[in-house]
């Protein structure tokens, strides 16, 4: 038999329930919506990841989601005097009290964010972290009319149904991989355990209850485990729009070349594509609270990683900004207690990150703007450039063969 038991991650009423859930079920196993990452955090076991390890990994964007994620949900919990993740540990420590034995069946963290990140599309994304910062920064929910009713949401079952909607919606792949694949991976789980014992207690999200008990009357319909915790296979599209640069770079500049209109306005184009690439990515680093030599090394490097798909102006940035800022591991944790947003920025760890990411979308927004501006800033005719300088290129491809 198995036992779900649906709750919110900040609230008393949820871990009131998983107790007496657990002392009147009296289950074999107690089965708990974390994976060992999350479960030695709550436990306070983990030890906290550190800024070398972060920057190899390169995933700045999805670390500062992550990061915001929990921000957000620990403001919740301050608003309810509940710390996140409260009932999860509320039904460990009580398993745990009776000798009854704690099941981790959830997927890897890394995993979901993974799958979450790459299975988003480019406007999902930027959806997703102007709703994210736009909730950090302007302080949401610190009013008594911006509170929610997390008690209420957990009752409500059509309240849940409807929030889980709104964010399919929103964003339907970072939906599908958050909420939809979990809810497969838990059901496999789950039954995976009622296999070997007779009574199982899940302790499980309220959005991911209807989804799991579908799949138990169904069973027939769960999508391979496999297939949940295997790499997806995307375009690299990294890669591609790297090679498109390059392309539309070197084109650009063999035009120019073979246009007649001076070896001065070829030399103008190499020298602007520095300095719009450069300016913007330190810019960018300034505005994120880069310290003024992360964003000389943005400036220096940009013009080079926009030609390079392996490279990122943000990376070295970030480099820089650890070397000067000098992260602590113990970092992570005042992140997650930041009271605000300006509060995040003053710790030394999210400011490297968030330098990364700045610096990244600076460089980025230089090479589009150096394709868009570099005619005009010029002052040549775009139009003659391109058809003298292909005729020229194409008489003397012609003149090798003669």
């Amino acid at each position: 038999e198995i036992r779900l038991v649906g709750t919110a991650h900040v609230s008393q009423n949820s871990i009131d329930e998983v107790k007496r859930a657990i002392e009147e079920f009296e289950p074999d196993v107690v089965a708990v919506e974390l994976d060992r990452g999350r479960f030695a955090a709550i436990k306070k076991e983990g030890k906290p990841p550190e800024m070398d390890d972060i920057i190899k990994g390169g995933n700045f964007n999805e670390t500062l989601v992550q990061w915001m994620l929990a921000y957000i949900q620990r403001k919740i919990g301050m608003d309810v005097g509940i710390e996140p993740g409260a009932e999860m540990l509320a039904a460990i420590n009580e398993a745990e009290s009776r000798q009854i034995p704690v099941a981790l069946a959830d997927r890897d963290i890394r995993i979901t964010l993974s799958r979450f990140w790459r299975g988003m599309t480019v406007l999902e994304k930027l959806r997703l972290i102007y709703a994210l910062m736009g909730t950090i920064i302007s302080g949401k929910g610190d009013d008594e009319e911006d509170k929610i009713d997390i008690e209420a949401l957990t009752k409500d079952k059509d309240l849940i149904e409807m929030a889980i909607e709104e964010f399919h919606k929103f964003s339907p792949n970072g939906a599908y991989a958050l909420i939809d694949e979990r809810d497969a991976y838990l059901a496999h789980s789950l039954l995976r355990l009622s296999q070997r014992h007779e009574k199982v207690l899940g302790i499980v999200g309220a959005g991911h209850m209807k989804g799991i008990q579908r799949y138990f009357e169904k069973p027939e319909t769960l999508p391979p485990f496999e297939s949940l915790t295997a790499q997806q296979k995307t375009h690299n599209w990294k890669l591609i729009i790297g090679g498109v640069i390059i392309a539309m770079f070197a084109f650009i500049l063999l035009l120019i070349g073979f246009s007649g209109v001076g070896v001065d306005v070829l030399l103008g184009a190499v020298v602007y594509w520095v300095i719009i690439n450069g300016v913007l990515a330190a810019g960018f680093t300034l505005i994120a609270g880069g310290h003024p030599l992360s964003a000389l090394t943005a400036f220096c490097v940009s013009w080079l990683t926009s030609l390079n798909p392996f490279l990122a102006a943000g990376w070295f940035a970030a480099v820089t900004e650890a070397k000067v800022r000098k992260p602590k591991a113990s970092d992570l944790q005042k992140i997650i207690d930041a009271e605000s947003f300006s509060d995040m920025r003053q710790v030394p760890m999210f400011r490297v990150i968030f330098v990364a990411a700045l610096a990244n979308v600076g460089s980025m927004l230089g090479t589009f703007a150096y394709f868009i501006f570099i005619f005009p800033i010029l002052g040549i005719d775009p139009t003659v450039v391109f058809v003298d300088g292909f005729n020229n290129l194409v008489a003397w491809i012609s003149g090798l063969y003669r």
